[in-house]
């Protein structure tokens, strides 16, 4: 390839964390799909329109960096356990965490919750492993 084309294949955003460049080589877009469970509900975007709209646009611009920038770390996101991480988003009301599995270049919003403890609460990590297993469950039928 000529360094023309190389310059051509690159895209820049951005955003609060600073401007991201991606490649080519780079995954690229993900798209972001929330856990539904077989009733239909949707568990973080019920969670999600508890907040008030700065604080859900917050949110909003640090899935998008997500999406962009994935994989990404600290201080955005942190891999919990295998095949599960967090979101870690700041707003006014403190700190929220979303945790997500990726499945090729989609990211599935399982769980959402206000963090008001330094130790990440046992019973929302469960219920996010709990979520993740139906996932794979649901995926293979």
């Amino acid at each position: 390839m000529n360094q023309a084309h190389l310059m051509s294949s690159k895209q820049r955003f951005r955003t609060k964390y600073g401007t991201l460049e991606l490649r080519r080589k780079n995954l690229g877009f993900h798209k972001v799909f929330f856990y539904r469970m077989a009733s239909g509900r949707e568990p973080v975007r019920e969670w999600l329109r508890q907040f008030d709209p700065a604080d859900r646009k917050r949110i909003g611009e640090d899935l998008y960096t997500l999406q962009l920038a994935w994989p990404i770390g600290m201080p955005l996101a942190r891999k919990l356990e295998p095949r599960l991480w967090e979101l870690r988003s700041r707003i006014s009301l403190g700190i929220v965490r979303i945790m997500f599995t990726k499945e090729k270049k989609v990211l599935i919003l399982l769980h959402g919750f206000t963090k008001k403890s330094q130790k990440l609460p046992a019973s929302d990590l469960a219920l996010a492993k709990k979520r993740l297993a139906k996932f794979g469950e649901n995926k293979k039928s």
